[in-house]
């Protein structure tokens, strides 16, 4: 049955939910919840099941870099003498990481030896960071392969991306609009930049790659800022989105004053959990868990809850999901990532008629800024209110003064090594204001220039000062557009820090959330992860 589905992957589906309708798996962290839907007014959001992987990714990896879109195959840019860069996507795509090898490694490696047949010999690899976290030996070897990191690393070749370099950054110019547009010097000065990125969602990639993961704090204010956020609708949808508009513009200064770019793109199919082992009953649509699939499942849910919590974070943050290469493209920026972007969406796209009034989600225990790490809260914030209330094309899913109910621990916990100005943010500024333009205004800036932030960003493991801010921002247009956001299941004073309302069942949150759209409203969950995107109509 595997293997037939395999070759025969189903699209999404939105089933409406009856007296028969089973119990419905919710994400919960570490962990989950199966919830019943109220029937007759109730509906499920379920993902496509994951395309077929390309049967020879070397070749198809090959394949691109000889025949690019609107550019000279990659042999023919690379001459003895000249100066390469090769920048990828850091440790928070895909998610969760990948099995080995990564793509990343696949193409790089690929790259490498093309460079090593031309007779060039000066070659740097950066780890396109922006304002995250340095990543570490692990994870890069992890991402490129003992072979590249083993080449490259010790010479001092292979590096993370350091926005507050002081010798390390250049301005190439400022966009129509006024923005600036800064670039890491090396990767500006280089005859030519190989850009490696890995497309999860379809907000990724394009000139966001370059004008973002290269960049530094006086760049991305331009576009990681509440009025930019607030005006895209959705940030997933390219042509409606004000973040993609600025990221696109600043790629314009890059064309004109930039090194000459050969971006390289791909995706990857939805197969978060497996055809089969201990997590693919997570892809299956519940109706049609078998036996054994009830008793795996009854087994892994008793196992997680005698763990500490501690213990089960380990558990998670070792999977590695089996993702496989659905497409790869190379050449010129815009036709590489109009490709791509069709790529994206033919795996994750589910038509949906209407919107809800109350949205439901379940969060996991992994968003792209806490990877080996810990989920705090305003990440838990961050995944709910920007990442998957924005995973829509054309409306919301949720109608305007509508409810999001999210289900999730939302642990008053932070990792202090990688986390902290984050902690100063929830406990000093949140208890103050949770208005994101209010934050903006009176101590963005305070945070993003703070000497001992700046250090740890750059000499630890530490996101950026200002890194916090952001992930407020993100669901700004999520704050904007809804009438209440309840968290079931989530530590009282965490949930309520960050204005939200706590709730400790799933009927208790619709009780709640009645007082707000009125009796029996209509309820829309997303069975996500895997990932879905809700083309609504």
């Amino acid at each position: 049955m595997a293997a037939e589905r395999r070759l025969a992957p189903r699209p999404g589906l939105v089933m409406d939910v009856d007296r028969s309708t089973p119990p419905i798996l919710f994400h919960h962290g570490e962990g989950f919840r199966l919830e019943r839907l109220p029937a007759g007014r109730s509906r499920i959001v379920y993902p496509a099941e994951p395309l077929a992987g390309l049967p020879d990714p070397e070749g198809a990896i090959r394949d691109a870099l000889l025949n690019p879109l609107d550019s000279d195959p990659l042999p023919s840019l690379l001459r003895p003498g000249m100066k390469l860069t090769i920048a990828f996507d850091d440790v928070s795509l895909p998610l969760p990481p990948m099995k080995r090898p990564d793509i990343r490694q696949r193409i790089i490696e690929q790259v490498l030896d093309m460079a090593a047949a031309a007779g060039v010999d000066d070659v740097h690899l950066i780890a396109a960071l922006a304002l995250h976290r340095r990543m570490t030996e692990d994870e890069l070897r992890h991402t490129l392969g003992d072979r590249v990191y083993d080449a490259f690393a010790p010479q001092g070749a292979l590096y993370n991306h350091d926005a507050e370099d002081p010798d390390g950054m250049v301005e190439l110019g400022r966009s129509a609009h006024d923005e600036l547009v800064t670039m890491n010097r090396r990767a500006a000065e280089s005859d030519l930049l190989v850009y490696v990125n890995i497309n999860l969602v379809a907000m990724d990639g394009g000139w966001k790659s370059t004008a973002t993961g290269l960049a530094d704090y006086r760049a991305l204010r331009h576009h990681h800022n509440v009025h930019t956020m607030q005006q895209s609708r959705s940030f997933m949808d390219r042509p409606s989105s004000e973040l993609h508009r600025s990221n696109w513009r600043q790629g314009e200064v890059i064309k004109a004053h930039g090194p000459r770019i050969f971006q390289i793109e791909t995706t990857v199919n939805n197969n978060t959990f497996g055809h089969d082992g201990p997590l693919a009953v997570l892809q299956k649509r519940e109706w049609e868990w078998s036996g054994r699939d009830r008793a795996s499942f009854m087994a892994m849910q008793a196992g997680l809850k005698a763990m500490p919590v501690a213990g089960r974070r380990g558990v998670f943050n070792r999977w590695l999901a089996p993702y496989e290469l659905t497409s790869v493209q190379a050449g010129a920026v815009e036709p590489v990532h109009e490709s791509t972007t069709a790529n994206v969406l033919a795996q994750h796209l589910v038509p949906v008629q209407g919107q809800t009034d109350v949205l439901t989600m379940g969060l996991p225990y992994i968003c792209p800024y806490n990877v080996n790490s810990v989920m705090n809260p305003i990440l838990v914030m961050c995944l709910g209110l920007g990442y998957f209330f924005n995973l829509y094309r054309g409306r919301p899913l949720v109608r305007e003064g509508g409810v999001v109910i999210m289900s999730h621990p939302t642990r008053w916990e932070f990792h202090p090594a990688h986390h902290p100005s984050y902690i100063d943010f929830f406990e000093q500024l949140l208890a103050e204001t949770t208005d994101p333009a209010e934050l903006e205004a009176k101590y963005e800036e305070q945070f993003a220039t703070d000497e001992w932030y700046v250090h740890l960003y750059r000499t630890g493991y530490a996101y950026h000062g200002v890194h916090p801010f952001y992930m407020w921002y993100w669901g700004a247009h999520a704050l904007q557009w809804l009438g209440r956001v309840i968290v079931v299941g989530g530590d009282t004073r965490a949930v309520r820090r960050m204005g939200f309302q706590p709730a400790s069942t799933l009927s208790d949150a619709l009780e709640m959330a009645s007082d707000v759209v009125g009796p029996s409203p209509t309820i829309t969950h997303v069975h996500n992860p895997p990932i879905l995107m809700a083309d609504v109509e």
